[in-house]
């Protein structure tokens, strides 16, 4: 699974000891530890993703919650002995019942939500403790991966390229001028090319773009969409942490020296308090100097919205996307989910979202589906904690 060799800047470099049938691989010459950020409650997947049990922990896409699908993806690449899931408390016992194979220990719970950035760099932190020389990959607990075979050849050659010492990301190729996601520029400078595919270096990481811009990102074959999937050294990136972001990086490093101590719960909670939010893509990729990105079709989807959720779902003869007891008669491109016992029946709608679950109902036109977050910005608003 794993090259014997790669190419970096033009020059053949072999690993002939991590030949498979040696029973090596650069994962294991090179230990790989995956890290799964497993926060946020998904608020454009209202009513159905709640802040006590939000999508990471649902089977949206199959019979297993996403969690469990992220962690069955990673097995090949390494074991849950070096695989961390940071959360937060409210959560965490969840987590520990989806994934029994996973150690206690392993389960990385924060204080409170700081962002992207603490949450992975404490990650690394807590990883260079154990392994100083190890790599280190972040995946998002609530994406889907339908072609886990190009997923597994596109971390491959991320590996490569954090091996050389890139902090490396993967890349979609766009299938639509989509706004609901943040896109990579990358340029045609190749740095690692392996048997799996190449790394390019990155240009620049672009925000989620309106209508037009996006348009343009899809059609210029130059822009990737970017599924928050990284590969690096630890210390690469704790170094890069060093040079860009000092305070955070100091926190962290004392964090990982007070984990595991007898008044951990104490001294955590001190030094999370005065760590600045952060994300790790504006925080750090920004700004490094050695970032390079995979480009990968793996489909691959974050379901940030009822959108995206019809996308993944088979659709009717009429494009309908349905999940559950539901009959239609003259409606066209409507994405319905059914999540009670009540059957739901259309009639002469097109484009519509409609969501039943036992205690919330949903409809919106499907063009508006990011705007779902703002039903719950204002339950929040009336301290309607019980549709929360």
């Amino acid at each position: 699974m794993f090259p014997s060799a790669y190419v970096e800047r033009g020059v053949l470099v072999t690993m002939d000891s991590c030949q498979p049938e040696a029973d090596k691989s650069l994962a294991a010459t090179y230990p790989f530890w995956a890290v799964i950020p497993a926060g946020g409650p998904g608020t454009r997947l209202w009513p159905l993703s709640r802040e006590a049990r939000p999508k990471f922990l649902l089977p949206l896409a199959g019979k297993q919650s996403l969690l469990q699908q992220t962690a069955k993806r990673l097995a090949p690449l390494t074991s849950p002995e070096r695989t961390l899931v940071v959360c937060g408390t409210a959560h965490a016992a969840a987590i520990a019942r989806q994934l029994p194979a996973l150690p206690e220990a392993r389960i990385v719970v924060e204080p409170s939500p700081k962002g992207s950035g603490p949450a992975i760099g404490l990650a690394a932190a807590l990883v260079a403790r154990h392994e100083p020389g190890a790599l280190m990959g972040s995946f998002a607990a609530d994406h889907v991966v339908q072609d886990e075979p190009a997923f597994q050849r596109a971390i491959t050659t991320a590996i490569a390229a954090a091996h050389a010492g890139w902090l490396c990301t993967i890349g979609l190729q766009p299938s639509r001028a989509e706004t609901g996601y943040g896109y990579i520029e990358r340029t045609d400078e190749a740095i690692i090319e392996t048997a799996h595919g190449a790394a390019f270096r990155a240009a620049s990481f672009h925000e989620k773009p309106d209508a037009d811009l996006a348009g343009e990102y899809a059609a210029s074959g130059r822009f990737l969409w970017n599924a928050s999937m990284f590969v690096w050294r630890v210390q690469t990136l704790l170094d890069e942490m060093a040079r860009l972001q000092p305070a955070l990086h100091d926190g962290l490093m004392r964090l990982a020296e007070v984990w595991g101590a007898e008044d951990q719960e104490r001294q955590i909670a001190e030094i999370w308090s005065d760590l600045p939010y952060s994300t790790i893509d504006q925080g750090i990729m920004d700004h490094a100097s050695r970032v390079a990105v995979v480009p990968a079709e793996m489909g691959w989807s974050d379901i940030g919205d009822w959108h995206g959720f019809g996308n993944l779902l088979d659709q009717d003869s009429a494009g309908n996307a349905i999940s559950g007891e539901v009959i239609q008669e003259a409606s066209r491109g409507c994405v319905v989910y059914s999540g009670s016992a009540r059957l739901i029946a259309l009639v002469g709608l097109d484009d519509t979202i409609v969501v039943d679950t036992p205690d919330a109902l949903l409809v919106a036109k499907r063009d508006h589906a990011q705007e779902v977050r703002a039903i719950v910005q204002r339950l929040k608003e009336l301290d309607r904690d019980d549709w929360l």
